[in-house]
């Protein structure tokens, strides 16, 4: 069979479609990926077996990023260490000090999201190092742990000017838009409906205690003990001998400051190596991956002067906390590989094209253009679960339909809702790596992270969309997000009140 009849056509949506799908049937993550990149492998081979299973592995093999791998394992390792050494537990003990309250601990989970706006890789990671003793402390579900860590990573880099989100975006932006890459970014941050609204939610749902859906069924659990629901076994946890007593805050805090400051610094680094003259063009050009495995690496080399000489933990203890941190680290790498597998396989048949093709022969209409591209960013985003490639793919296409900067602030708008689309498909899809992350950061199971997850993202998507059309006809940042934020917590409101007299019906 010939293959070029699946490349560029509407074949190249099956395989992560169905990779979703499976994975919301059999709320098995692996083996529905697996199929996925399975099926689009005879797919782009013509259904001839051989050509198929030679493809399968040359797709992984080539779609992997080791920089990433390599990140993973060491901050695995980092998490053991805290454990190991009773930092995390003299900080969770400390914390319960100075945090009174589920409200407390679930506000300073989001307000720690939201400082660490550099990387939404370190900032999943971290914070669900950082915080998870604090909320098991005050009985928070790990699927909310996850929700919260995953709606303040990408949302906040998105729209933070200095972030390797930011870089990202700069680099796609075409020289002949009119505009400079970084002035785009800037002008965009106030139409980014998707993400300035997530983070509103989140606050709102830390402050008003408001859950609903399957959440609901999960905080009910985590109050009576269960904080998994279901999935613990997937986490090996420090054995209780192996913890000090004795740990200090500062065992947990010092690592922490080194990790941030060492990748900020490498950051600005890599970018003055790349020919940058301030910092903000440094964090631009910056070479992020490096420069988080250059930062983990300190960290780990700081930890061992720290906790040696103290005997915090002993010498074959902490060389044991690099296999113990890549065990940690096994699911999320696990569904990674397999994630970027099938992202590669979109790529070999052409879905990149396939999306850009229909988006840039229907989007006629101009005042529905910031609507219609957003929709197409969800869509892509969720199917590869890639928002960076989804940025690579529509940015241009965005700004090639207002050419020589005609129009430009409907250019402006129209660009805000690719990166608005693109990050809220990477937000819900399971097959993104930033949702693995931040399961893994939380230490939840993937699946019940994602289904939790997805009912809250539904009703900022759907509010966002609505304010894209909106911002089509006014082209005012301002009208644009104050309506969209009466909506959302009108909706928000409306539904706390609703549900609440149901509860109380349900209870009489």
């Amino acid at each position: 069979m010939d293959s070029s009849m699946f490349i560029g056509t509407w074949w190249a949506l099956v395989p992560p479609l169905l990779a979703i799908l499976l994975a919301f049937i059999t709320k098995e993550v692996y083996s529905s990926i697996f199929i996925g990149v399975a099926v689009g492998a005879l797919l782009y081979s013509g259904f001839h077996p051989w050509e198929a299973f030679v493809n399968f592995f040359d797709i992984m093999k080539n779609s992997m990023n080791l920089n990433i791998l390599t990140f993973d394992v060491l901050l695995g390792m980092i998490i053991v260490l805290m454990a190991k050494s009773g930092g995390s537990a003299a900080y969770g003990k400390w914390a319960g000090t100075k945090i009174k309250s589920k409200r407390s601990a679930l506000l300073a989970t989001a307000g720690l999201g939201v400082l660490i706006f550099v990387d939404d890789y370190f900032n999943c990671l971290t914070v669900g190092s950082v915080m998870r003793p604090v909320t098991d402390r005050y009985k928070v579900s790990r699927a909310k742990l996850a929700y919260i860590i995953d709606a303040t990573a990408a949302p906040v880099c998105i729209i933070a000017p200095v972030s390797s989100w930011a870089a990202a975006v700069n680099s796609y932006v075409p020289e002949d838009a009119g505009i400079s890459g970084f002035q785009l970014f800037l002008s965009t941050i106030p139409y980014n409906l998707y993400a300035i609204l997530t983070l509103v939610m989140v606050f709102f749902i830390a402050i008003t205690a408001f859950d609903f859906g399957l959440m609901k069924k999960h905080e009910d659990n985590a109050a009576k003990g269960d904080l998994f629901t279901s999935g613990a076994e997937e986490f090996d946890q420090v054995s209780e001998d192996e913890v000090n007593p004795n740990g200090k805050v500062m065992d947990l805090i010092l690592p922490v400051a080194v990790l941030i400051f060492s990748a900020i610094g490498a950051m600005i680094y890599t970018g003055y190596q790349g020919g940058a003259t301030d910092i903000i063009t440094a964090f631009s050009g910056c070479d992020a991956e490096t420069s988080l495995i250059f930062a983990t690496l300190v960290t780990v080399f700081f930890m061992f002067i720290l906790y040696l000489p103290r005997k915090v933990i002993t010498f074959k203890s902490f060389m044991d906390s690099l296999a113990d941190g890549f065990k940690l680290m096994v699911p999320a790498i696990t569904i990674l590989i397999f994630a970027w597998s099938l992202k590669g396989v979109g790529d070999a048949l052409g879905l990149a094209d396939f999306v850009g093709h229909a988006v840039g022969d229907n989007a006629s209409a101009s005042v529905f253009i910031p609507a219609i591209l957003f929709a197409a960013a969800v869509f892509l985003s969720f199917s590869t679960g890639t928002s960076w490639g989804t940025f690579a793919i529509l940015v241009p296409i965005a700004t090639a339909m207002f050419p020589g900067g005609t129009n430009m602030q409907l250019m402006i708008i129209s660009v805000s809702a690719v990166l608005a689309g693109a990050v809220c498909g990477d937000h819900v899809s399971p097959i993104s790596d930033t949702t693995v992350m931040s399961s893994a950061g939380a230490q939840s199971n993937h699946i019940n992270h994602v289904s939790t997850q997805m009912q809250y993202a539904v009703i900022v998507t759907v509010i966002s969309f609505a304010g894209y059309i909106l911002a089509g006809f006014v082209h005012v940042w301002w009208i644009v997000l104050a309506v969209s934020l009466i909506v959302l917590l009108g909706v928000l409101t409306g539904m706390k009140i609703f549900l609440g007299r149901k509860q109380k019906r349900a209870d009489g």
